[in-house]
């Protein structure tokens, strides 16, 4: 019986920097660099710098 393999991308949580608490979740390669991407924050009305974290698990 073979192991199971490891997806090739991941869900990962883009959070904002903003300190608002609002969040993109989007798929990066599971190897490829951590993501940073500007933009756009409701809460605060502009585009802001948005930052990978760790997804966390639904309570």
């Amino acid at each position: 019986m073979a192991a199971k393999s490891k997806a090739r991308t991941i869900i990962v949580r883009m959070v904002s920097t903003a300190q608002t608490g609002y969040f993109y979740a989007t798929q990066r390669l599971r190897l490829g660099p951590r993501l940073a991407a500007v933009k756009y924050d409701p809460r605060v009305k502009s585009r802001v710098l948005f930052v990978e974290s760790k997804k966390t698990a639904k309570k």
